[in-house]
């Protein structure tokens, strides 16, 4: 492939659905979803993607049934645990961030991200971004309440200084859904822009590496104009 994208969303969709159709409980389908995130992470590195950006939890989400809540924070608590531990982080210097309101969620889990972010935030050659807690509205709220706060002069605020101010200001080339809802659902509003979409009807712990790079390779045949 001639062109392989720079920064690469995922909105992953479809683990409670795909539990159903197996008469499992939804925090198994949460279970097989976190073993697919972790095959994503090779699946980049050999195509030599440098950031990736996981849409894993909505700020929406918070308003979950009680008992799914808290199999999911076990689940963030447990997965941000191995992945403190995965020797990939340093053998191939990846980056983590965690995108959205880290301080709504428990305070394990918080410690958890937060020790990750900070062993890994020397690192720059692959990028790896969660996007828990998060809503591209409440992103652009945010942005704009801290150029409040720092006083930023009217003449100073460009497109250029406003991204500065957001929870990640790299654009994204590629977003990629699946479980075959074809909307965005407020991910990245700002970074994906011109973003190419790729839709995938199937859940997403039935995500295959084929179907990931079919999608790449549908982004590589698109001409991006970029409004010229």
């Amino acid at each position: 492939m001639e062109d392989i994208p720079k920064h690469v969303g995922i909105i992953l969709d479809g683990n409670r659905r795909f539990a159903k159709r197996l008469m499992l409980e939804p925090w198994k389908g949460h279970e097989y979803g976190a073993k697919k995130i972790e095959e994503v992470l090779e699946w980049c590195k050999e195509l030599s993607i440098k950031e990736i950006t996981l849409f894993v939890f909505s700020l929406e989400n918070f308003n979950r049934p009680k008992e799914e809540f808290n199999d999911l924070m076990k689940g963030f608590n447990d997965g941000f645990e191995r992945l403190g531990k995965d020797e990939r982080l340093d053998k191939y210097k990846i980056r983590v961030n965690v995108l959205g309101k880290i301080e709504l969620f428990p305070k394990d889990v918080q410690e958890k991200m937060k020790y990750i972010i900070n062993k890994t935030k020397t690192y720059d050659d692959y990028i790896l971004n969660f996007a828990l807690g998060y809503s591209g509205r409440a992103e652009i709220v945010d942005a704009t309440k801290k150029i409040i706060e720092n006083k930023l002069k009217p003449e100073d605020i460009t497109e250029g200084s406003f991204a500065d101010y957001l929870y990640n200001k790299h654009d994204v080339d590629l977003i990629i859904r699946t479980s075959g809802e074809k909307r965005t659902s407020g991910f990245l509003l700002w970074q994906g822009s011109y973003a190419e979409l790729v839709f995938v009807d199937k859940f997403w712990p039935e995500f295959t590496k084929e179907d990931f790079i079919d999608a790449i390779e549908e982004y590589s045949r698109r001409h991006r104009r970029f409004g010229k």
